[in-house]
C-alpha cells in the first residue's frame, strides 16, 4: 500500500512538471480601449479640412488609371468624367460612404481568434512587403520562402499578436506569379489567426477568395469577412488598375480592404499637417466611396501611412512629430465618418535593432495606441524603412506590444484597485511586500517583459553581458523549436494542397 501511494504521488508530481515546462501558446484578445483617444484637431480645423478635401474632389479630382469599368461606375453615380479624371461633386464621396460598417468581425479559422475592427477596438499585425530580411547570425538578404514560413510561426507564437498579417516578407525565391499561392498557404495552415490576402494582382485577389472557400466553405466566405487586403493609393490622388482590381474583387465578396494613402510628407503631399490631412481625407473619401460603388456594405477600412522627409537625402523619417500629428488628426477625420481606422506600426529608419530603432518604433507605437488606430498593420518586425523584416525586431516588437496591452486597460478604480485595505494593513512607515492585497495581486499586477533583462550587474555579465538583439536571437530560436503547428481538417489541408498545385500548373514561371 505504502508502494502504491509513493507511486501515485510520484505520478502527480510528474504530471505537474510536465504541466509546467509544457509549451503553452498564448494569444491574448485583441486590445478594447478604456482609454481616450489624443484629439489635438478643434471643431472649426476639422470642418476647415473636411471642407477642403471635398473641394480638391469637386476641382482638383482623381485619377483612376487604365480602368474603364471604375469611370463607368462613377459616370453613373454622378461624378464627371472628363479622360481618366474623375471629379466627385461635393457631398457624394461623403453620402457613398455611409453604407460602409462601422466595424466588422474578421473570421479566423480558430474562431477563439476572431477580432473586432472597428469601435474602441486595436488589432496587431507584423509587418508587410519587405523584400529583405535580416538577423543576427546571416545579416541583411534577399527573403526566401522558408523566411517566411518562419515569420508565420513567430507570429502565431506571439502572444500580443492577434493577426497573422500578410506579406510579412516578400519571398524571392518564388515566381512572382505563384507566390502568393505559398503565402496563403502559410498563413492558412501555419497559423490559425486572421490573415491578409494578396492584391498584387486582381486574379491573386481571386485566388485569395477561392482558397478561402476551401478554408471556411465558399457560402461562409460570401456571408463573412475572413480576410483582409492592403489596397495603397498612389498618392497624390491616383488609383491605378491593380489595386483598383484587387479592391473590385474583395468589394464584390464581402471581404475588407484598407483603403490607404502611402504618404512621404514633402513628396508625395504637402509638407503641412494640416495640407497632408486634406489630401488623406479626399483621398481615403474616394477609396472609400468607391468600394462602397462595387458592393454596398463591403467592409471598409480607412487608413493612412505616413512619414517625414529627410530634405537633405530624400529618405523617409519616422518616429517624428509631424506624422503623429497627422496620424492623430486623421483619427479625428476618419471617426467622424463612422468608418475603422489603419494606421501607424514599429516604424523606424535604422539599419539595425539598435536605439534608434527602439526609440522610433516606441514613438510610433504609442502614438497608434493614443490615435484611436482599429488595425495596426506592421506592428511588428518593421526596419531600415520597411525594406527589412527583421527576425530579432519582430520579437523585440511582439514583446513591447504586450505595453499596449496595459496601457490600454486604463486605471481600474474598484475596491481592489482602490486598495486602501493594504494601505491600513501596512500604515506609516511599512512596506507592501508581505500585505495580503500585495499576495492577491502580485501575479497579475504589473506587465513583464519576456525578453528584455532585469537581472543583478554580475548575472548579466556571467550571462555573456547580452544586449537586447543577442536576447532576441535566443527568443527566435526557442520560439521556432517550441512551435506546434495547429490542427487543419485533413480533407482541407488536401483541397488547399490541390488548388494550389492546378494553379501552379496552369502557368509558366514569371519572375517579373
Amino acid at each position: 500500500m505504502a508502494e502504491a501511494r509513493t507511486r501515485r504521488r510520484g505520478g502527480g508530481g510528474a504530471a505537474r512538471r510536465a504541466e509546467r515546462t509544457a509549451v503553452k501558446i498564448e494569444c491574448a484578445k485583441f486590445i478594447t480601449r478604456n482609454i481616450p483617444n489624443l484629439e489635438i484637431l478643434n471643431e472649426e480645423a476639422m470642418e476647415i479640412i473636411e471642407y477642403n478635401a471635398e473641394t480638391v474632389l469637386e476641382e482638383v479630382g482623381v485619377n483612376f488609371v487604365e480602368n474603364p469599368a471604375a469611370l463607368e461606375r462613377w459616370k453613373e453615380a454622378g461624378a464627371d468624367v472628363d479622360g481618366e479624371r474623375v471629379r466627385i461633386p461635393r457631398g457624394l464621396a461623403r453620402e457613398l460612404c455611409k453604407t460602409a460598417p462601422s466595424s466588422f468581425t474578421q473570421h479566423a479559422r480558430n474562431p477563439e481568434r476572431n477580432v473586432e475592427i472597428g469601435g474602441k477596438n486595436l488589432v496587431l499585425a507584423p509587418v508587410y512587403g519587405p523584400p529583405f530580411v535580416r538577423d543576427a547570425e546571416g545579416g541583411r538578404r534577399y527573403a526566401t520562402m522558408e523566411d517566411f514560413r518562419k515569420f508565420v510561426k513567430l507570429g502565431y507564437m506571439s502572444k500580443w499578436l492577434h493577426h497573422s498579417g500578410g506579406t510579412v516578407c516578400e519571398p524571392t525565391d518564388i515566381p512572382v506569379n505563384k507566390r502568393h499561392l505559398d503565402m496563403l498557404h502559410a498563413h492558412m495552415t501555419l497559423s490559425d489567426k486572421p490573415f491578409m490576402g494578396s492584391v498584387t494582382a486582381p486574379e491573386r485577389a481571386q485566388d485569395t477568395v477561392d482558397m478561402c472557400g476551401i478554408l471556411f466553405g465558399k457560402e461562409f466566405v460570401q456571408q463573412n469577412t475572413v480576410t483582409t487586403s492592403l489596397i495603397n493609393i498612389n498618392s497624390p490622388m491616383q488609383f491605378d488598375d491593380v489595386m483598383m482590381g484587387a479592391l473590385e474583387v474583395f468589394a464584390a465578396n464581402n471581404q475588407a480592404a484598407i483603403i490607404s494613402p502611402f504618404i512621404v510628407g514633402g513628396a508625395m503631399a504637402p509638407v503641412s499637417v494640416a495640407g497632408t490631412l486634406t489630401q488623406v481625407l479626399a483621398e481615403v473619401l474616394a477609396g472609400v466611396a468607391y468600394s462602397q460603388l462595387i458592393r454596398k456594405g463591403a467592409p471598409v477600412i480607412a487608413g493612412t501611412f505616413v512619414s517625414s522627409i529627410d530634405m537633405n537625402s530624400g529618405a523617409p523619417t519616422f518616429g517624428t512629430p509631424e506624422a503623429a500629428n497627422v496620424t492623430y488628426g486623421a483619427g479625428q477625420l476618419f471617426r467622424r465618418l463612422g468608418l475603422p481606422y489603419r494606421s501607424a506600426g514599429s516604424f523606424n529608419g535604422s539599419k539595425l535593432p539598435d536605439a534608434q530603432a527602439a526609440y522610433e518604433t516606441a514613438n510610433s507605437l504609442n502614438m497608434g495606441l493614443l490615435s484611436g488606430v482599429n488595425f495596426m498593420l506592421h506592428s511588428a518586425g518593421w526596419l531600415e524603412g520597411g525594406l527589412v523584416a527583421s527576425f530579432e525586431k519582430f520579437v523585440m516588437d511582439a514583446d513591447q506590444l504586450g505595453v499596449l496591452h496595459g496601457i490600454a486597460k486604463g486605471v481600474e478604480v474598484d475596491v481592489n484597485g482602490q486598495a486602501m485595505d493594504a494601505i491600513r494593513e501596512v500604515g506609516p512607515g511599512g512596506h507592501y511586500l508581505g500585505c495580503e492585497h500585495t499576495q492577491k495581486n502580485f501575479k497579475s499586477a504589473f506587465w513583464r517583459s519576456e525578453l528584455l533583462d532585469y537581472k543583478p550587474f554580475e548575472t548579466w555579465e556571467e550571462e555573456g553581458a547580452r544586449d537586447t538583439q543577442a536576447l532576441a536571437s535566443e527568443k527566435v530560436k526557442k520560439m521556432l523549436a517550441d512551435y506546434q503547428e495547429p490542427a487543419l481538417d485533413p480533407g482541407i489541408a488536401e483541397g488547399l494542397n490541390d488548388y494550389i498545385a492546378e494553379k501552379k500548373a496552369s502557368m509558366p514561371d514569371a519572375f517579373s
